[in-house]
């Protein structure tokens, strides 16, 4: 019994010397780059990472005075103004990390040339710099949460998986324009069309009930919004951090597993596919720069 125990322990050792072995220089460079790009981003701010929080909260005033107060799209709840700045935090996270990160390896490209390290890693490395800054916005969402005094649920414990999720949405969309950036530079120019369409397509800054209650086809198209990967997965972070009563998902619009379902599927073939295609394309961008 003995014996067998040793044999599995050394087994594991050996497992994770060769994670390290293979992975250990590509982390160590992830890590500088992300601090790099963070120390850069703020550099010459008199506000330096304050600037992280304020954006989304500026967005949320004006989104809050415009939509919640004049327009009078809210759900008519305390925790309307928290949800709001929730989905906002989130989708802040979703442009600045395709923004920046569609960029990487051309604005790397010096870089790629002169050291040898996997070129994923500029592009890993800008969306976990955004992330950071998302996180950061999640621990002023929760002070906001406690002075609304925002009644938790045992929901929260999958709001790991939520976020997960959004990240690898962001990172396959990332990886798919980061390579599309290195031969069409208008790329970028279609995605700042594209998230401004996605923003305002999705329940965000209007409840989905605003419009659901009305009823009929336009209902139904709504409801539809949420088989939208990026809709789906903040739409579950709002309703397992925030307001499970209020907030519609596509776990309780839908009965058919195959629609429940269907955006996480989404995820997973468009992470699958953007790292098969920048894998594919990674040796041709030294020559294409």
């Amino acid at each position: 019994m003995i014996g067998i125990v040793t044999d599995r322990i050394q087994l594991v050792k050996q497992l994770v010397k060769k994670m390290q072995d293979r992975y250990g220089y590509a982390w160590t460079v992830l890590q500088g780059l992300v601090k790099t790009d963070f120390k850069l981003r703020y550099q010459g701010s008199f506000l330096g990472i304050a600037w992280s929080v304020l954006k989304p909260l500026m967005m949320f005033c004006v989104m809050y005075v415009v939509f919640g107060k004049f327009l009078r799209m809210s759900d008519g709840t305390s925790t309307y103004p928290v949800v709001l700045l929730l989905g906002i935090s989130s989708w802040q996270f979703v442009t600045e990390a395709t923004n920046v990160g569609l960029r990487s390896v051309v604005d790397r490209g010096d870089l790629l040339r002169k050291v040898h390290f996997p070129n994923y890693i500029v592009v890993v490395s800008a969306t976990v710099g955004a992330f950071i800054s998302y996180a950061i916005n999640l621990v002023v969402v929760l002070v906001f949460a406690i002075i609304a005094r925002v009644h938790f649920t045992w929901r929260v414990v999958l709001l790991p998986l939520n976020i997960i999720e959004l990240y690898a949405i962001t990172l396959a969309v990332t990886l798919l324009m980061a390579t599309m950036y290195v031969y069409f530079r208008d790329i970028a120019h279609i995605w700042d069309v594209l998230q401004q369409l996605i923003f305002y397509g999705m329940p965000i800054i209007y409840p989905l009930t605003y419009v659901t209650n009305r009823g009929g086809m336009l209902a139904d198209i709504a409801r539809l919004e949420l088989v939208n990967p990026f809709a789906q997965a903040i739409q579950d972070i709002r309703h397992n951090f925030i307001a499970p009563v209020t907030q519609p998902t596509v776990w309780n619009q839908f009965s058919n597993w195959a629609i429940r379902l269907l955006p996480v599927a989404l995820t997973i073939v468009l992470l699958w596919f953007g790292v098969s295609l920048f894998r594919r394309n990674s040796r041709k961008f030294a020559e294409v720069m």
